[in-house]
């Protein structure tokens, strides 16, 4: 059945244990990811990746997984992502079962409405769709302030707004500097705190800032260019926060388009349904570097580049210039080799 707007915060953080399968699609595949992990959290339970091209040869897989016991005595939710038609059969059978352990995530990108997939979410009484819209400016800033408020923190309006636009509404990233912030100025629900532009410039000082230049240079494995770039650079690492948040937003611009590759769609029809989401310059770029990284190798350059983001922001790396460029050599000798 298909959840309501106003209702899906309340499905995943309360979950009815008649629903054994969730659909989360849409453009904006950092919120339907977001609504998943909330429901893991609600459940208590552990994740279990499954690849969903595994399941086109063998449907019972999901099954057999959702009904097993965890080994370790736990709750346990079976994720699929990128979803697509390929997981019909299997979540068909799933629906079917007599009985089961374990619900099924399936995080997708844009689904038509002649997929079968999401008729099947869409009708069955055992599941659970819903779709993700990417953000306008509006929605953003009021997300950023009930984030906010979630982490401890309470804001003016224009601070959310400067939140919101310095990381393009991506609900990911967003939850990702309040976090930071929050840690910052020491606040929780318990004892909240005033966010204000001076603890903004301290440590957000990187939102917004403009290194996507370097962060393509890297992910298209200019190995030249990008040392020639890095070496006209601050040598205190003064840019390295920004530099490591430009590469980050490219990241999330890449991984959903890469996940509807991975699910079947050729990368002229995804590039051409973006339209003016993506600047006409830059999709011979980004057509380029959806040829040298699949989603594995994207989400592990992301998991990378927030470790560094880390141990940067608290000061143990041994230079935040040489740091940085290690990582990012390294990025661009990977995707040389791809």
């Amino acid at each position: 059945m298909k959840a309501a707007k106003g209702s899906i915060g309340r499905s995943v953080d309360q979950p009815n244990p008649s629903i054994r399968f969730y659909l989360f699609h849409g453009t904006d595949e950092s919120q339907s990811s977001a609504l998943g992990e909330r429901l893991v959290v609600a459940l208590k339970a552990s994740k279990q990746a499954i690849a969903p091209a595994s399941l086109r040869s063998d449907p019972a897989l999901l099954t057999d997984e959702a009904g097993a016991i965890d080994m370790f005595g736990g709750s346990k939710v079976i994720w699929l992502q990128p979803a697509g038609e390929e997981s019909l059969a299997a979540v068909e059978a799933l629906l079917n079962a007599p009985a089961l352990e374990s619900p099924v995530v399936a995080i997708a990108g844009r689904l038509t409405k002649t997929s079968g997939l999401l008729k099947l979410a869409d009708s069955h009484p055992r599941a659970l769709s819903h779709v993700s819209y990417e953000l306008d400016a509006r929605d953003a800033e009021r997300l950023v302030t009930e984030l906010g408020r979630t982490e401890g923190l309470r804001m003016q309006p224009i601070i959310a707004a400067r939140i919101a636009e310095g990381c393009s509404n991506d609900r990911r990233m967003i939850a990702q500097e309040l976090a930071k912030l929050a840690l910052y100025l020491d606040a929780s629900p318990n004892a909240p705190k005033e966010l204000e532009s001076e603890a903004l410039d301290a440590v957000g000082a990187a939102i917004g800032g403009d290194f996507l230049d370097i962060a393509d240079l890297a992910l298209s494995g200019d190995v030249r260019s990008l040392g020639e770039t890095l070496a006209d650079m601050d040598e205190g690492g003064r840019d390295a926060i920004p530099v490591i948040r430009s590469l980050q937003r490219r990241l999330l611009m890449l991984a959903p388009i890469r996940a509807r590759v991975d699910a079947g769609e050729s990368v002229a029809a995804v590039m051409t349904s973006m339209g003016k989401a993506l600047f006409w310059k830059d999709k011979p770029l980004v057509e380029r570097m959806l040829g040298m990284w699949d989603s594995s190798g994207l989400a592990r350059v992301a998991e990378r580049a927030g470790d560094l983001e880390r141990r940067l922001m608290r000061g143990d790396a041994p230079s935040p210039a040489e740091a940085l460029g290690e990582e990012l050599v390294a990025i661009a000798r990977q995707a040389r080799r791809r």
